[in-house]
This record gives C-alpha cells, structure tokens and sequence, in this order.
C-alpha cells in the first residue's frame, strides 16, 4: 500500500508546482494594489482557480496513458467543436471582446476554449506520432512527408478556426509547438531545412509587408490597426507615438525601476494596463528586482529541464508519454519566451499570459490539465522503473 502510495507522490512536480503558486499569489496580490483594480480580490479567485487545477490534475491520475493515448482523438474532436460553437454562438454568451470573439462569457465565469485546445492538440499530435513511429518502424523521406503532413493538417485545423476569431498571437503558439513537435519527431532534416526556409521567408515577407505598407496590410491580411502598431512598435519603438508604445513604456519601465532588490511588497509605483494578466512579469521585476526575475525564470528552467529528462526517461515504455512532455514544454517555452520578451521589448506585444503565474482561470485550468498528464507520465515511469528493478 505504502509503495502504490509512493508511486503518486512525484515530490519534484509538487515542489516546482508550489513553487509557482507562491510566486502566482505574491505577483499578482502586489499587481491589485494598483489604483486600477481598487476593491478587486484577483488572489482569492486565482487560489480558486489554482484549487479547482489541483482538482483536476488528481482525477487525471485515475486514468493510464493507454487510455489517454485511445481518447485523444475523440478529446481533440470535441475541443475543434467547441471552437466552432464559439464562433457562430451569439453575443449574449460569447461577446466580441477587443476585436476578437474568444471567449465564452458565461454569468460569473468567462472561458477561453483556444486555451484549452492547446492541450488536447499536443495530446492528439503526440499520439499520432507514437502511431507513425509505431507503424514505420524504419523511415525514409517519403513516411517522414506523410507524418509532416499529418501533423500539418491537425494543427491547421485549430488555428484557422483561430484565426477568425480573429486572435493572432495564440494562432501563432500552435505553430510553434507543431514546429517544436516536427522538428523533435525526428523527421528527416532535409525536410525539415526546406520547411524552415520556406516559412522564414514567407515570415520576413509579411512583416516587411506590413513595416513598408501598414495601411495596405490591414486591408490585404485582414489584421487590425493595433495590431499594425504592436508590430512597429516592435520593429522600431522611436518612430512610433507615445501611444502606440504605452504599454512597453509603462512595463518596461516598471520592470527597470526594481533594480536589483526590488522595492518589495506593496511598493509599486508604475500603473500599466493588465498588470495581473500579460504584464506580470514587470510587477515580478518591480516588486523583487533582478534577482527575483531570475530566480523565476529559473524556476521555469528547472520545470523544463524536468520535462525533458521524463520524456526521455519514458520513451522506453511510451512513446506517446514522452512526445506529450515534449509538446506541453513547446507549450511552456513559447510562452515565457514571448511574455517576458515583449516586457523587455524584444518580442512584439501580444496577448499571451506567463503560464502559471499571470491570473487568468483558462490559462491555469488548461495548463493544470497538461501538468496533470505530464503527472501522470511520472508515475507510469516510475512504476515501470520500479518493476524493472525487482
């Protein structure tokens, strides 16, 4: 009994996870103090959130891989439904919320179904991968074209129902983890090279496009006016006005005004839009300075390191296990990447949450999900090690 309790006690997942509830509470309790969210309690409702994550990662643990492998197609199924729903729903139960129709505001509860998909497109890919592996054993060009193509065509599915909504930059993080997964596949290079030729330069014609003709682009793309802006302001913030560069200003020099130390609890000074949400991590510098902000992301590097050392650890015994680690740490490395870049200005402005700290229930309940099936990835590597050494 004492060693099947064991089996679910993966000390590390839970240290790293109470780790980031810390840092999640203490960032965003010193976000709240700003005049701009007087009366709000975003603490209680994230310990809500964080509470109901738990929940659901401990239900997760009543199914094996197996059967997550057997349901993932059925799971990404309902998610590409739900997002379909999402778009021809009405107004009263999915408005139009800064241009974009993404959410379903339901009374007391707003939900964001990209967010979720996120995790059932990494569970279905991986599966699909496992299957390709599984099926040709030896590959050659032409099997590594076909899984390619596969993986394509179901990450083309979410991110065009995506980009009607339309929402840009969580379009752009499916591509992402669907490069990360094609690349860590171990498809052919010559592919692979030909692929990433393809898409640089397609990539280096549209923002040049849009740098040169800005007017033309919205009209040619379809993307809108601040989104134009966010992408000058990116290329070049000293040609732009002092309101199309407020927010990286107002971040940015929140972040810079902590210095090494920071000014500590209750001591901010910087007011900035969505301070609690994409800007967290200017109230981390603010708040604790550069050595808290590095201490934060080496929290996420220690959370990294341990995705990769499970899922090469469990591709013995799962293979499905281990492309799952690796699609949700995509997941995780996109998203720090592109949040704490845009605070220091090195990424164009987007809005993508730092997971597991920015306030938000889709964001902590779908990544609690995907920590979940990376929980139980550990344990079936545990058991098996375990049954390898008696």
């Amino acid at each position: 009994m004492n060693k099947k309790q064991s089996y679910y006690m993966q000390t590390d997942l839970i240290f790293l996870f109470t780790l980031f509830v810390c840092v999640s509470l203490l960032a965003i309790f010193n976000a709240q103090q700003l005049e701009q969210y007087e009366g709000e309690n975003f603490v209680l409702k994230q310990i809500l959130w964080f509470t109901a994550g738990a929940f659901i990662v401990a239900a997760i643990q009543f199914l094996d891989l197996e059967q997550l492998y057997k349901a993932s197609v059925y799971i990404y199924g309902t998610s590409i439904l739900v997002l379909i729903v999402l778009l021809i729903s009405p107004e009263s139960i999915a408005r139009t919320i800064n241009g974009a129709k993404s959410w379903f505001t339901l009374p007391g509860l707003s939900l964001q179904p990209a967010e979720f998909t996120k995790i059932t497109t990494i569970l279905f890919m991986a599966a699909v991968i496992s299957k390709h592996k599984s099926k040709f054993e030896v590959s050659n060009l032409k099997s590594d074209a076909y899984l390619l193509v596969k993986i394509l065509i179901l990450t083309a599915v979410p991110v065009s129902l995506i980009l009607l909504q339309p929402d840009f930059g969580t379009a752009m993080v499916y591509l992402f983890i669907a490069g990360m997964m094609i690349i860590l596949s171990g498809i052919n290079w010559k592919i692979i090279t030909s692929l990433i030729v393809v898409i640089s330069t397609v990539s280096a014609a549209v923002i040049g496009f849009v740098i040169k003709f800005p007017v033309l682009a919205q009209e040619v793309l379809g993307i809108r006016q601040y989104q134009v802006n966010r992408i000058l302001t990116w290329f070049d913030p000293t040609q732009q006005s002092s309101d199309a560069t407020y927010h990286f200003d107002r971040a940015y020099m929140a972040l810079g005004s902590g210095q090494l130390f920071g000014k500590g609890m209750g001591s901010l000074e910087v007011n900035y839009p969505e301070a609690h949400t994409d800007f967290i991590f200017s109230v981390i510098g603010e708040s604790f300075g550069f050595i808290g902000s590095a201490i934060v992301i080496f929290l996420y590097f220690m959370l990294l390191y341990k995705l990769v050392t499970l899922g090469l650890s469990i591709f013995k015994y799962s293979s499905f296990g281990t492309y799952f680690c690796f699609g949700f740490l995509s997941l995780l490395l996109i998203h720090v990447f592109q949040n704490i870049g845009m605070t220091l200005g090195v990424m164009p402005i987007t809005g993508i949450p730092l997971l597991l700290i920015s306030y938000g229930g889709s964001s902590i309940l779908s990544t609690m999900i995907g920590l979940g099936i990376v929980y139980r990835v550990a344990v079936e590597n545990t058991i098996q090690n375990d049954y390898l050494f008696k």
